[in-house]
């Protein structure tokens, strides 16, 4: 019987079964690896393979049939072959994927919640008052979801619990609010309405793909929870992908606006027994609505009745550590092989998506007008023109705009995707630039935290006082802005606004973060600074004002997607403001405003510079016109990691439709100590691009002593 591992090995390894045993694809075992043993699962033979040719005598038994967790449904193993074969990837390490919570596979510990039971307290205070109204619908409640529902400390709930009022009672493995399907929905424009007719038809019988294409601010939410609901009224499970655990917090206050309780979350900063419990409810198909990253798209789903890709355009879909996938495109391919809806969202549509619907493959669906709202007026700052002071980073006219903005009493965003105080240190007595020493890249000044760091390895130095190469004092001088320099300066001109950083290496936690994001949703904050971590589907109903502090700054990579890229994130980011009843205005800062991205965000004719890109990608036969894929070579030396790319590229196979470029030095030539070289492999859309692959890396030598060969099918970085 075929058993596989979540192991990087290339094929199920075949075992015994022992008499009296039986298991079934799916089904998840105890085997003997060497002098080890590890929980695989029971895979299924394609059809027409041949048996082992391995004498019986000489193969091993599967130890024990693992009864108490659920087998992985048969649509999972097709997906982890098909995602194997498309990525060129080990199945196991797509399986160890589906495995990712060790805390499902052990006996789950028991966990106990409390219920109002007994009679009301002797000292009754507003506090106790609200847990009692809270608790007053009979279930059992986690202490610490009863306190966040009642606004109280945890002390209240045990205070109760003292005095009999609250009973403590043993939870079951899966805890959660029933959802509620009978809630009276929100009330849609005709626009939505029309648009969530379209998507229920679309979604109403067998897999189909939509693309739900809105501007920001236009309700998608509201219009796909319609296809959620249905979803769950016919008792399937669904699953909502986020590309960032900020956009979770609003989506779950959302959800419980709609179906009074919370979904089940997935994603990195859930706990390890939370993980535990929601693949296993996940499994026992209780948890029906489950919002995640994407990871959570390899849960053992077995009634899975629709996909909803939120921000579907958003690069962070893409993984690229160990198996190198697209959870957009796989998304797609779960949908198709489960036999259930996909609904792809956003109000940046990727090219990809919008040549699939162009072409019949995918339904459109648009929505052209905000909900109860206008879109922002958007206008470009000519840097050239209106520059900003010395030592300054802010033109004069946005610095303007903020000061009205703030007299208002409205809300302010600066946007400037750069992390940290200054890109680039340098010492201006000797011209001495701080590099890491594991990587081609300058270390960045993060002043509030005292040190230089490298954003590709995490080495970090501490802020020396002299020039390491000179040892001249007070003579180091940062070089360009950060977030950080940005609130220097808005701390300087608006001393008395309240201000807030949002950037990844500043929230220590999600639960910080999201209290942050409260604060500014609640008009706590009067200027908000941050990189693209407040570009995303964020609702702040109080800001009036976004400015982009560099647009430039995307647009000067060498990269196919960064016209789009960067249009869709200046597109998001000033799609932020005005979003209720106050006036929205997006102002972007740029040397550049004749170029065709800074155009179409100001005219707002997104379909002209698309058409233009499309156009262009479809000369250049690139995707979705063309496929690609890149073979990344990495060596602790430089001769080592170029020798070993040039036999590789030597042992290409000749094709007509494929193209390989390279080897070439990849523009981060070092990264962790490890110097890379890059192959590109071009093809026309009609070639088999994994077929070539294999037959060309079954040609190639293979990689010796630390030389590392790694394949992404579909790439998105070219670094």
């Amino acid at each position: 019987m075929p058993v596989l591992l979540p192991l990087a090995l290339p094929a199920p390894y075949d075992y015994l079964v022992p008499e009296g045993m039986h298991v079934e694809p799916g089904h998840f075992v105890i085997v003997p690896l060497g002098p080890v043993e590890y929980l695989g699962v029971v895979w299924p033979r394609p059809e027409g393979a041949p048996l082992p040719k391995i004498k019986r005598e000489k193969l091993r038994e599967i130890i024990e049939v693992v009864n108490d967790v659920p087998p992985l449904p048969p649509v999972s193993l097709d997906f982890a072959d098909w995602v194997a074969r498309y990525t060129l990837s080990s199945p196991g390490m797509v399986l160890r994927m589906m495995m990712s919570s060790g805390r499902a596979f052990a006996p789950p510990a028991p966990r106990y919640g409390v219920r109002l039971a007994g009679t009301a307290p002797s000292r009754m205070t507003l506090a106790r008052a609200r847990v009692l109204e809270a608790a007053n619908n009979g279930l059992i409640w986690v202490k610490s979801s009863l306190a966040e529902a009642a606004g109280v400390s945890p002390g209240v709930i045990d205070g109760l619990v003292d005095a009999g009022t609250l009973i403590t009672e043993p939870l079951p493995d899966w805890h959660a609010m029933p959802l509620d399907l009978s809630r009276q929905r929100a009330k849609l424009s005709p626009e939505q309405a029309e648009a969530a007719r379209e998507l229920l038809v679309n979604t109403s019988d067998g897999f189909v793909v939509s693309l739900l294409d809105g501007v920001t601010g236009s309700g998608k939410t509201e219009v796909y929870f319609e296809a959620i609901a249905a979803a769950l009224s016919h008792g399937h499970q669904a699953l909502v992908l986020m590309p960032e655990i900020a956009l979770t917090s609003q989506f779950i206050a959302r959800c419980e606006e709609r179906f009074g309780a919370k979904p089940a979350e997935w994603h990195s900063g859930v706990s390890a027994p939370l993980r535990g419990r929601v693949w296993r409810a996940v499994a026992e198909n209780k948890a029906k609505l489950v919002v995640g990253a994407r990871s959570a798209l390899f849960l053992p789903f077995p009634d899975l009745g629709l996909i909803v890709v939120d921000e579907e355009h958003d690069q962070g879909y893409k993984q690229e550590e160990r198996v190198a996938y697209q959870a957009r495109d796989m998304a797609v391919l779960r949908g198709s092989l489960g036999g259930c809806p996909v609904v792809l969202s956003s109000a940046t549509p990727s090219i990809e998506s919008l040549v699939n619907a162009a072409q019949g493959r995918y339904r459109h669906i648009r929505i052209a007008e905000r909900y109860q709202a206008t879109l922002p007026d958007i206008a470009s700052i000519d840097m050239r023109a209106s520059p900003p002071e010395r030592g300054r980073w802010l033109s004069p006219v946005l610095v303007d705009a903020v000061a009205e903005t703030l007299k208002r009493g409205e809300q302010a965003l600066l946007f400037l995707n750069r992390r940290g105080y200054a890109p680039v240190t340098l010492c201006r007595n000797c011209g001495f630039r701080f590099e890491c020493p594991n990587c081609s890249a300058w270390l960045v000044e993060h002043r509030f935290r005292r040190r230089l760091e490298c954003h590709h390895c995490g080495k970090f130095v501490p802020i020396p006082e002299t020039c390491p190469n000179c040892g001249a004092e007070h003579s180091l001088v940062p070089c360009g802005p950060g977030i950080e320099r940005i609130a220097e300066e808005i701390a300087e001109r608006f001393p008395d606004a309240r201000r807030v950083l949002l950037s990844s290496d500043l929230t220590p936690s999600i639960s910080d973060l999201r209290e942050t994001l409260r604060e500014i949703e609640d008009r706590e904050v009067d200027i908000v600074i941050g990189t693209q971590l407040v570009a995303k589907g964020h609702h702040f109903p109080g800001l009036a004002l976004v400015g982009v502090v560099d647009a430039d700054l995307g647009l000067a990579q060498a990269d196919p997607r960064a016209a789009e890229r960067t249009f869709q994130l200046m597109h998001q980011v000033t799609g932020r403001a005005g979003r209720e009843a106050i006036p929205g205005r997006g102002l972007i800062q740029t040397y550049m405003p004749e170029h065709p991205v800074i155009q179409a965000l100001v005219s707002g004719d997104r379909d002209a510079f698309l058409e233009r890109e499309i156009a262009a990608r479809k000369d250049a036969t690139m995707p979705p016109f063309g496929r690609l894929a890149a073979l990344l070579v990495t060596s602790s030396s430089r001769e080592g990691a170029e020798g070993y790319a040039r036999e590789v590229a030597r042992a290409a196979p000749q094709a007509t439709k494929i193209q390989v470029l390279g080897p070439a030095e990849a523009p981060l030539s070092v990264i962790r100590g490890r110097h890379r070289y890059r192959l590109l492999v071009k093809g026309a859309r009609e070639a088999d691009l994994q077929a070539y692959l294999r037959l060309w890396l079954s040609a190639a030598p293979k990689p010796k002593g630390d030389v590392r060969l790694v394949v992404d099918v579909d790439p998105y970085s070219f670094l």
